[in-house]
């Protein structure tokens, strides 16, 4: 394909005419309607004929908004708008170095870069909190209001009053809500929190196996393994890396084995799997327990891996002064509880046929060297952190830990020589006290009575409630967070968070909250820079492709500016820009830490080069070390090795949700519970195709791709009179959601599915119509890591009546 003709059908258009327009068409909102997205009139001939001479080609890579993937794009620019956006041109596919395609999100990005609705001009509210209704004012005013509410709400009730939410809308190192978070820090400081939405189960459970989230062998090592189980992950839609999907293509093409455990048929089951085994959500710590019985009664299991790197297996493995204390076997025969793990115990639970159990079992048991890769959906669960544990101790037990081809399961960052997340300095935070990202509205509603039960870090207890947010490159306000209605009467109570700053690109359902709106730009239209998602292997650069549109600005120059105006300008920029953060990042961090080789600043910009990768000769592989000798190199656990039994669970005294060695236990919204009755389908959600997360939703070439829409299993749909492409009420007691359906085998029976991020959109009488999953969740967390229990949900679903 020739980069520089325009693709077919693509309307071509000048800047100037494309900020004419748009102005002469919302000067009055600063928003333009989705109603005029006719995008930009055609180039005249004559046009076209000069714009030779004002192109220019520009490697850059897609801003990713958190998908979890890092992929080049090559910008075609006319007349200081982009026309066109490519996937990495260069010319190679090797293992140690693949070539990075981008997907349907990153190639259609100029629908969003150029699209109608985007904030032009800051905004303040006008109507009650939560209406959506703003005017425009200018930047000095915006600036001064962002200042001395910021100023107000510290002097009133102290530092710790100020939150800045997780957020990942803009997911690179000199923009995005850490650089809120620098901000306040230098002004005095902040409340703090930790972990994340995306795996906070995950991200808790793995260590207290094996004491680090350094668990997984580098991706290339995939070649080397037999046998690939895919359990609740799907990197062909999620990406999990650039470039995963195309890794186990290669394994599987090498000889493995590939199979899917996930409730849903997903595009990874379709293209890569051999085979698609459904399992009803929240049971997977069930068929987990399952398989060990059959490896344990079979003897299939790694004895003298067990006996050698390993504590807690059986009773005489038990850590000192715990003997007498139910050992994992005991769990798995029923030694205590009088219940056997056996397949048929799991058949009831799981809907996974005995037999089909069975054989999983002993091909993973036997087929080695093997992976067990662990997606998050399944651990942004009520009990999430028991899959978790359990498998990571179905990795050990089989003795795939520590090897070539091998994988030892929970988390899985890589012991590769590269970063994950290198961000600007947000400097030293004065307030050493956190929450658990996900229990916001908890320090909103009852901050002063949160203790270490609540999760609580730094603090006895909370000296104040939140009572200024922050917002920046965020939807978690509203859209992402559990349990929508709950969190919209929160915020609409402005006794509570008594000031809103919302710092986005469109008014997202978080937006409509805000008191004071700021329009940020867009990754083409500043400096960026980012590292490999997760492996590490590559620095991805991202030049200024175009000016930022309208009056947006990027993050970093808002909070420069908030900071001038607060008194702390030198200390927040320390004499730098974007472009010359991006150059202390690269000499100060990367340079020094990782990739001595890697190019300067001006070496990037000169050259056009986007990508600087190391390419991976000899894989990684976590534990084989210890794995050769545990006693030399023991991993980072109280024993030194493998805790299938957690004496530090086991402390915590809460043996019902918090066992010290992994169990299925029951979720508090079941098929198995009273709540089945008024509501008897599981409700699933699934990152889509559409987008990452809630950015994107309103692309129109991505919704024409992929509408929104529900998506239940025949049987159920007939047995509701449902037909394909109805208008459905998916409900339950915390909201209703209207949005139309599509029939397919592709989910079980018993489920529906519903694509997360879609922006929430009520109608008058709160009935959400765009489909937005988070009207139906709860805010509940789970027990151990306070992560969000999200996908924890039970619905009933019925034609929508006209």
């Amino acid at each position: 394909m020739d980069i520089n003709q325009p693709q077919h059908g693509e309307t071509e258009f000048s800047r100037r005419s494309f900020l004419k327009w748009s102005a002469a068409a919302g000067t009055t909102t600063a928003l333009l309607s989705a109603a005029d997205l006719a995008f930009m009139p055609a180039r005249t001939d004559t046009h076209a004929q000069n714009a030779a001479a004002d192109r220019k080609i520009v490697r850059t890579c897609c801003p990713a908004h958190n998908c979890g993937g890092r992929c080049p794009i090559v910008a075609t620019v006319e007349d200081g708008v982009v026309v066109r956006l490519d996937s990495d041109d260069r010319i190679y596919d090797e293992a140690d170095d693949p070539r990075i395609l981008a997907c349907s999100r990153g190639k259609s990005y100029r629908r969003r870069l150029y699209h109608p609705d985007r904030l032009k001009t800051p905004m303040k509210r006008v109507g009650e909190r939560g209406e959506g209704k703003f005017e425009p004012i200018s930047w000095e005013e915006a600036i001064d209001l962002a200042a001395s509410e910021i100023k107000r709400v510290k002097e009133t009730y102290g530092p710790s009053a100020l939150f800045v939410p997780y957020g990942t809308g803009s997911y690179q190192q000199v923009n995005g809500s850490h650089i809120g978070q620098r901000l306040l820090n230098l002004y005095g400081g902040r409340l703090d929190y930790y972990n994340n939405y995306s795996w906070a189960q995950i991200q808790r459970a793995t260590p207290t196996v094996y004491g680090t989230q350094v668990t997984g062998n580098q991706r290339q090592d995939w070649l080397n393994s037999k046998y690939i189980i895919m359990w609740s992950w799907n990197p062909a839609e999620m990406i999990d890396g650039s470039n995963s999907a195309w890794f186990i293509k290669k394994a599987k093409e090498n000889g493995a084995k590939v199979v899917v455990i996930d409730p849903r048929k997903s595009l990874s089951a379709v293209s890569l799997a051999d085979e698609w085994i459904p399992i009803r959500p929240g049971t997977d710590a069930a068929l987990m327990s399952a398989m060990a019985y059959v490896m344990i009664t079979e003897e299939l299991y790694d004895k003298e891996f067990v006996a050698t790197h390993c504590v807690g297996f059986d009773e005489t493995q038990m850590p000192k002064g715990y003997e007498t204390e139910e050992s994992y076997k005991d769990y798995i025969l029923g030694t205590r509880d009088g219940t056997p793990k056996t397949p048929v115990w799991a058949e009831a639970i799981t809907r996974i046929p005995r037999a089909k159990i069975t054989q999983l079992a002993r091909e993973y048991a036997t087929i080695k060297p093997g992976v067990l890769y662990q997606g998050y959906g399944m651990q942004r669960r009520a009990y999430g952190e028991q899959p978790v544990r359990g498998g990571c101790v179905l990795a050990a037990i089989t003795g795939n830990v520590g090897i070539p081809g091998g994988w030892a399961s929970g988390i899985a960052f890589q012991p590769t020589p590269g970063p994950f997340w290198t961000a600007m300095p947000l400097g030293d935070n004065p307030v050493k006290t956190s929450i658990p990202c996900f229990l916001w509205t908890e320090a909103v509603v009852r901050g002063t009575e949160m203790t270490a039960a609540d999760g609580v870090r730094g603090a006895d207890k909370l000296d104040n409630n939140i009572k200024l947010l922050y917002a920046v490159a965020t939807n978690c306000l509203v859209n992402q967070h559990g349990n929508i209605n709950r969190s919209a009467e929160i915020l609409k109570d402005t006794s509570k968070v008594e000031f809103i700053i919302v710092q986005d690109q469109f008014l997202t359902s978080t937006g409509k909250f805000a008191d004071l709106l700021l329009p940020a730009c867009m990754g083409y239209e500043t400096y960026g820079l980012q590292d490999g998602w997760k492996y590490g292997e590559e620095v991805i650069f991202m030049p200024k492709v175009v000016e930022p549109a309208f009056e947006s600005k990027s993050d970093y120059r808002i909070c420069a500016e908030i900071a001038e105006k607060l008194g702390i300008g030198d200390a927040f920029t320390e004499g730098r820009d974007e472009r010359g953060w991006i150059e202390w990042i690269i000499e100060n961090s990367y340079r020094t830490g990782w990739f001595p080789d890697i190019p300067t600043i001006d070496e990037f910009e000169q050259q056009n080069i986007n990508v600087y990768s190391v390419p991976v000769t000899e894989p990684a592989i976590a534990f084989a070390d210890f794995r050769a000798d545990p006693e030399a190199n023991p991993l980072p656990t109280p024993s030194g090795l493998i805790e299938i039994f957690s004496p530090e669970l086991f402390d915590m005294n809460q043996p019902d949700e918090i066992p010290a060695v992994p169990k299925y236990i029951q979720e508090w919204e079941s098929p198995f519970g009273p709540e089945a009755e008024k509501y008897p389908l599981s409700a699933m959600g699934h990152h889509y195709m559409h987008r990452v997360h809630s950015t994107h939703d309103n692309v129109d070439w991505l919704e024409e791709a992929f509408p929104q829409r529900v998506f239940i299993n025949p049987i159920d749909a007939a047995a509701r009179g449902i037909a394909d492409g109805d208008l459905v009420r998916v409900y339950n007691d915390r909201g209703t959601i209207v949005m139309p359906c599509r029939l397919t085998q592709k989910i079980i029976p018993g489920v529906v599915d519903i694509p997360t991020g879609g922006w929430w959109t009520p109608d008058e009488n709160g009935i959400d119509r765009r489909g937005a999953i988070n009207v139906l969740s709860s805010e509940r967390w789970s027990p151990l890591a306070f992560g969000n229990a999200q996908h924890t949900i039970m619905v009933q679903i019925e034609r929508e009546q006209a």
